[in-house]
């Protein structure tokens, strides 16, 4: 009998060290850990602040977690000045968790030495409206966010600046600043080539002030014809609010199929140009987890003040290929 409950136990041990690892469970193994998703100059008040949220198990057995459709009752930001004081959370925020509502979600299944990430702004979670330097860390709730005993995942922390209301310029375009730097942008006299593979390391870097140096997201925004036709419509005022619109579709993260998605290599393939206009080829891949698709961009570009900017593109697909 004594042998027969020995044996039981070492089963039951060896049971239980090949289940999945529940939230509770996770301590060691799963990292949580935050990034800016297009790290560049922020401002007070006004675009969105998007963060990469990563959960990485590096532990040898399966992790689940639970997750919110409502991402307020599976994450949560703390954002402190420099002398500790927590920002208010965004009234959004608190109307949601205050509601008498019931909470969706779908269990998120990591195996071992897997990873999950998703995008979330900190506007949602917290009021930006003040200048200043900040210190940004997340919170992942496992089991959802109900009540302080709950299981809590704390990540790593941001620094985060937050600048006064963008300048405008002479010409009343408000002035880009290099994210690096902190120094003007100023548009250069470079071929038509250089200027789009400018344009393509900068997104592939993040960096949004440069990717958007050489672009007359005008011309771009009405290269539809019903767009066109909504632009000639409008009056200043629209017409500036469609301009702001269009660039933040552009820095939209959940888009896959235009001119901001970041290529993983590029090659210029053809440039032709004369004194007034230009097109220039170029073949790009996108890595992804088995294939790599191919596009072609054709990026066509107009010279004004003896400078070259893109006014429009086209894309064509070219299929995929096995990852080596």
């Amino acid at each position: 009998m004594r042998k027969i409950c020995l044996l039981t136990a070492v089963l039951l041990l060896f049971f239980f060290s090949l289940s999945p690892l529940n939230a509770a469970e996770a301590a060691e193994g799963v990292e949580f850990s935050i990034r800016f998703y297009d790290r560049r100059i922020y401002y007070a008040d006004t675009d969105p602040i998007y963060v990469q949220i990563t959960i990485n198990n590096k532990s040898p057995q399966t992790y689940r977690f639970k997750l919110a459709d409502e991402r307020a009752f599976s994450i949560d930001f703390d954002i402190r000045t420099m002398t500790n004081r927590q920002l208010a959370k965004a009234d959004s925020l608190v109307r949601k968790r205050t509601q008498n509502q019931q909470i969706y979600f779908r269990e998120v299944i990591i195996e071992s030495g897997e990873s999950f990430s998703f995008v979330e702004d900190l506007r949602d979670y917290v009021n930006l409206r003040q200048t200043g330097s900040f210190r940004v860390k997340a919170f992942v709730y496992p089991e959802l966010y109900r009540s302080a005993a709950y299981s809590v995942i704390e990540s790593n922390y941001l620094s985060l600046n937050l600048r006064p209301a963008i300048i405008p310029g002479p010409d009343g375009i408000p002035l880009e600043m290099d994210t690096a730097t902190g120094a003007v942008l100023v548009r250069q006299n470079l071929p038509p080539d250089e200027v789009v593979s400018y344009m393509i390391k900068a997104r592939q870097e993040s960096q949004w002030e440069k990717f958007f140096l050489y672009l007359d997201l005008e011309a771009m925004l009405s290269r539809n014809p019903v767009e066109r036709r909504k632009w000639l419509a409008e009056n200043e005022d629209g017409r500036q609010r469609m301009v702001t619109e269009y660039r933040k579709s552009l820095q939209n993260p959940f888009i896959d199929n235009d001119i901001s998605v970041i290529p993983t290599r590029f090659e210029i393939q053809r440039t032709v140009y004369n004194n007034n206009e230009g097109t220039v080829t170029v073949l790009t891949r996108f890595r992804g987890n088995e294939f790599t698709e191919i596009r072609r961009y054709t990026y066509f570009l107009e010279r004004r003040d003896n400078i070259w900017i893109i006014v429009n593109y086209s894309v064509d697909g070219l299929g995929t290929e096995a990852n080596d």
